[in-house]
């Protein structure tokens, strides 16, 4: 059974098999139209195969629509986390606290964000994206409003977490959905696009958050923020369709429950029923219930998933590390005003933009190379069956090269610092940094969603927890550790731990396929008894 495919579907195969390598047109089921579909717009794309259900029914206009609206939902939790940090001294200044007990919301913010995705994700793959999607931003919405107006230090904390918990989910849903729509194929390039939302959100934020603070006033922040969702929210209701699996399958079975339809699907079946007509092809309406966060934890004893887990955090804890610091450092060699730090993220941003775009073609790229090798047959059409192909090798070599630079990048950024060089030379260090430490982060977020397609938002609040979790007690050495060991030899040891641990990729590339079909294999066994248990009288 390929693990991508949806069960139930298959009873259905042919009557909702509808689009053609995506471009929304009836299939003539001529296995010559669609190898020419696939020559003319991919040279390098293997011959395809002419039958079976369609992975998404999904027009490519759709698709476009889905993911550029899911790159800017993406930019909400980063954005979110940065944008705070220049308006910090008058936060403090204005609620007569001390920048310590302002500090205090950063780490109860890292707590939440640690904490809320566990039980977002696991809604998202049980109810669908949409609704998961309508309560954060609903949440983050009156957070906001709170945070705009409220006066005292109680209610800034207490807020604060709201503001987390309505946030942090979306980078885990937005990787679900590109999971819903991309095959393993073409998934690289849409992941770098959302991974390009995700990445401007800590280059550019600081930058808005010293302006705002700085012409307009700390509130102004929040009301930025309630604004940018509110703005998202409503097209996003309006005419986003749910991807979920689970729940539309493919894209061709008609969601039951209102939370699940747009405005358009909602009129339609308001005239179907008015009209005695019925939703052929509708599953069982999907109840929402209160989200259990164990499943999330359940991905972390996986071996395969466990070892991916650990070094994509020890990854994400290095480029982390840096940005945190970059401003009181960069402060205390040059004496930036916080306008001026706010602009010294900008390299670390535009590296991660580049990272993220260009890694998913190169991703693509290795994935057909390496099928090509084997004589692997890519089905951009209805989804590659992975139990018969080494994914762990194609996301993991085209990482390896990113990672060495990204350790030399920072160790010498240590050192610059450490000798006190002129700025240009720390700023080309960070956009290197950001192009190749997270670029590779970004490229093990994709093997993540690839090695857990039942659940991929489950999987990415896996990796959200434990990154989050590692963060908030890193921040909390780092300063201690610059202290006593001076600037180079901190980030020097950062940069060794990657080397150290970098033989986890290896293992998982020898190692790796033979616990995912393990994996696979068990699944389809307790499939087996719940519909043994299910079909007796």
């Amino acid at each position: 059974m390929d693990p991508h495919q949806d069960p139930p579907l298959q009873q259905e195969s042919q009557k909702y098999d509808a689009e053609d390598a995506g471009d929304g047109r009836p299939a003539d089921n001529s296995s010559s139209n669609i190898n020419d579909t696939t020559s003319d717009s991919d040279p390098e794309a293997l011959a395809q195969v002419p039958s079976g259900l369609a992975y998404s029914v999904f027009s490519k206009s759709t698709k476009r629509w889905i993911v550029t609206m899911i790159a800017f939902s993406s930019f909400v939790s980063p954005m979110t986390a940065n944008i705070y940090f220049p308006a910090l001294v008058p936060i403090a200044r204005d609620l007569d606290v001390s920048v310590s007990m302002i500090n205090l919301t950063l780490t109860t913010y890292m707590i939440f964000q640690a904490i809320a995705p566990t039980l977002v994700g696991d809604l998202a793959d049980a109810a669908g994206r949409r609704p998961a999607f309508l309560i954060c931003f609903v949440i983050y919405i009156f957070a906001n409003l709170g945070l705009a107006l409220q006066k005292n230090f109680a209610a800034l904390l207490v807020l604060r977490m709201v503001q987390s918990a309505g946030s942090s989910g979306t980078v885990a849903l937005s990787f679900a959905v590109i999971a819903d729509v991309a095959v393993s194929a073409e998934r690289g390039k849409y992941m770098g696009i959302v991974g390009a939302g995700i990445n401007i959100g800590p280059a550019l934020s600081p930058v808005f958050g010293g302006l705002l603070a700085e012409y307009l006033g700390w509130p102004a922040i929040f009301w930025f923020c309630m604004i940018y969702a509110a703005v998202w929210l409503i097209p996003y209701a309006l005419t986003v369709p749910e991807t979920c699996r689970n729940v539309v399958g493919n894209g061709s079975i008609p969601a039951q429950s209102w939370w699940n339809m747009t405005a358009v699907d909602l009129c339609r079946a308001r005239r179907r029923k008015r009209n005695g007509e019925s939703l052929g092809g509708a599953r069982t309406k999907q109840k929402l219930r209160f989200p259990n966060p164990f499943n999330t934890l359940k991905v972390a004893f996986e071996k395969d998933l466990a070892l991916l887990l650990f070094y994509g955090t020890l990854t994400y804890l290095v480029f982390i590390l840096i940005a945190a610091t970059l401003s009181t450092e960069l402060e205390a060699i040059y004496h930036y005003s916080d306008l001026q730090l706010g602009l010294c993220y900008l390299p670390y941003g535009v590296g991660c933009c580049f990272a993220a775009v260009m890694q998913g073609y190169i991703l693509d790229h290795n994935y057909r190379r390496i099928a090509r090798k084997i004589g692997f047959t890519i089905d951009y059409k209805r989804g590659d069956d992975l139990s018969n192909f080494p994914i762990e090798k194609a996301r993991i070599l085209p990482a390896s090269p990113f990672l060495l630079a990204g350790v030399a990048a920072v160790i010498c950024y240590g050192w610059v610092l450490h000798f006190e060089t002129h700025v240009a030379g720390p700023l080309a260090l960070v956009f290197l940094i950001g192009l190749c430490v997270t670029g590779s982060f970004s490229i093990l977020n994709t093997l993540l969603v690839d090695l857990y397609p039942e659940a991929p938002a489950t999987a990415v609040a896996a990796m959200n927890l434990v990154r989050c979790l590692f963060g908030a007690g890193g921040t909390a050495v780092i300063e201690y550790m610059l202290r006593v060991m001076g600037r180079g030899w901190t980030f020097t040891f950062w940069g060794l731990v990657l080397v150290l641990f970098s033989p986890i990729l290896w293992v998982l590339t020898k190692w790796g396929p033979g616990w995912r079909e393990e994996r696979r294999v068990r699944k389809l066994k307790e499939e087996e008894k719940e519909r043994a248990v299910t079909s007796r009288p």
